[in-house]
């Protein structure tokens, strides 16, 4: 089989200004990057705001593995599928970063012949967005060590500036820098350090805005540090918002783009969920909502993270509700939760399986949690057996979830009618969406709910500045945000060697931090990675360009 990043070279693209005519998108409505990107005006979602919304699918997925288990080729797959069935879909996905495309976890667009395109530019630079929110946080920053340097009227305390600088590569390098080193002219040095973009609060602002004035107004509320006296620092005491927002100008803005078969695909925002809420931006799925009639998006990594936060924390803030979920597994993931090394999971093993099927049952009991109907989606492989998806189809079955063999992989939007079918039986079953939790219980509550009825855990036990934090920022007047959890996804748990459905433990929290302008408080539940470092082997050591600007490699 060709490789994605061939399948993608050899596809017949239509032209973006086409496939937005075809959704009613009008010609000043859209602003073309090139003949196959473009991005959607501003006054695109005001002029269709009373549109009916067309039905909300979410696609998640179990708990993620090295193997990995081809979530957003789900969701590209049954999106083509749908309109192989006359249905108007529109498609909402999250942006990839540069950093795991250059390193090991690739990129976002897909795979086979389930892939989004142009897919080496969605991967690389895209229209600038990345960039946009780099430039971004990194004035803040900038304007931070600035003002301490320029004589420090707010009364910064350079110990307590918590607020680091970013870039969208992996460097471990630059986890931990000083800063400020050189003399007096190059300002005071402080310890600092990067995270990568996708980390970067201002990204997580960008998907949870619903506008370019509320963007610029949530900049303005992250909190950068403290002063010598204990009191917070916002960004907005830099006067730093306005020159943030006119950076993201156009990054605010989504993008439009197509898949393999020309589904239309709206492309914006990817917050990491391990530690962010992992979904892209509200506005883009708004849009395919009142653009289209089935609106498929997806939510990072398992559903115990990705999921979760999509249902109470981006739910919330955009005021939708979903009416069907997808979850996507492979025998090959069951299997690795049933202890078998990542070398072996392509071979047959029925015990192991069902020793990993807990872990996906799971799953449906979390979603079935917030009222909404579930298709278990089995992303098939050649070396999956008759036994192991009639197994994985029976314990699916058994919770009253439904169940499709999804071939979306090799076989495109054909592969997932099976898959779309199930969907749109689901879609007929009653649905009563509502959270999991109320903002207004105190934080303890809230995060004991999560970690009981989401990860299975007995309790949950807080360090000592944990509670200090949660105390201090409860009587500070923020005190009915939702939680953000910071866990492993590899596991249930916040023990990323528990696979499987895990029992018997607790959730310890180490720390927890605001995200003011997001509008959530962090729970750190373990060593979460914000920068992470390249492989032995990076992919970016496989990629290579020719004189025809032709590129190799990429996927």
């Amino acid at each position: 089989m060709l490789t994605d990043i061939e399948i993608a070279q050899s596809a017949e693209m239509t032209p973006i200004c086409d496939i937005a005519e075809n959704m009613g998108i009008l010609p000043d409505e859209i602003e073309p990057y090139g003949k196959y990107k473009a991005k959607l005006s501003n006054s695109l979602l005001k002029r269709v705001s009373s549109n009916k919304n067309g039905k909300l699918i979410l696609t998640t997925a179990v708990n993620p593995t090295p193997a990995g288990e081809g979530k957003t080729t789900t969701t590209v797959g049954l999106g083509q599928a749908l309109c192989r069935m006359g249905k108007n879909a529109v498609i909402a996905l999250r942006e990839p970063s540069l950093g795991p495309v250059m390193g090991l976890k690739g990129g976002a667009a897909g795979g086979g012949y389930s892939q989004v395109v142009p897919m080496d530019d969605i991967n690389l630079h895209f229209t600038g967005d990345m960039h946009a929110i780099t430039a971004a946080h990194n004035l803040l920053a900038a304007l931070i060590d600035n003002h301490i340097h320029q004589g420090n009227e707010l009364n910064i305390d350079p110990r307590r500036v918590t607020f680091k600088r970013v870039m969208d590569m992996n460097d471990r390098a630059l986890r931990n820098i000083i800063v400020g080193l050189g003399g007096t002219n190059n300002g005071f040095p402080r310890e600092d350090g990067f995270m990568i973009t996708v980390a970067s609060e201002i990204m997580a602002i960008l998907c949870l805005a619903s506008d370019l004035s509320d963007l610029k107004r949530r900049c303005g509320e992250i909190v950068i540090g403290y002063t010598y006296d204990g009191e917070m620092v916002k960004a907005k005491d830099l006067k730093a918002e306005g020159a943030m927002a006119v950076l993201m100008k156009d990054a605010i803005k989504p993008n439009l783009v197509q898949t393999l078969e020309h589904t239309p695909c709206i492309m914006h925002g990817g917050p990491f969920a391990n530690i962010a809420h992992g979904c892209n931006s509200i506005i883009a799925t708004r849009l395919a909502m009142k653009l289209g009639d089935y609106a498929v998006t997806e939510a990072g990594f398992g559903a115990d993270l990705g999921a979760e936060k999509f249902f109470d924390i981006k739910c919330r803030a955009a005021s939708i509700k979903p009416d069907a979920v997808v979850l996507v597994a492979t025998c090959r993931a069951l299997k690795y939760n049933g202890g078998v090394p990542k070398e072996n999971v392509s071979k047959p093993n029925i015990e192991a399986l069902l020793r990993g099927i807990p872990n996906l049952e799971k799953h449906i009991e979390n979603i079935k949690k917030y009222n909404l109907p579930v298709v278990v989606a089995l992303n098939l492989f050649p070396t999956d057996t008759n036994e192991e998806i009639a197994a994985v189809k029976a314990a699916s079955l058994k919770l009253n979830a439904r169940f499709a063999v999804s071939d979306v992989f090799a076989k495109g939007g054909e592969g997932g009618l099976d898959l779309a079918n199930e969907v749109l039986a689901a879609l007929e079953e009653p649905s009563d969406f509502k959270p999991l939790y109320d903002l207004n219980l105190s934080y303890y509550e809230k995060f004991d709910i999560i970690a009981k009825e989401i990860y299975g855990a007995d309790g949950v036990s807080y360090s000592p500045a944990a509670r200090k934090m949660i105390d201090n920022l409860t009587a500070l007047g923020y005190n009915n945000l939702p939680i953000c959890t910071a866990k492993t996804q590899y596991s249930l748990s916040d023990n990323p060697a528990l696979l499987s459905r895990p029992s018997g433990f607790d959730i310890t929290v180490k720390e927890v931090t605001l995200s003011a302008g997001a509008g959530f408080l962090v729970f750190l539940t373990g060593s979460i990675m914000t920068m992470p470092g390249l492989s032995k082997s990076p992919a970016a050591t496989r990629m290579d360009i020719d004189e025809n600007g032709v590129i190799t490699g990429l996927f």
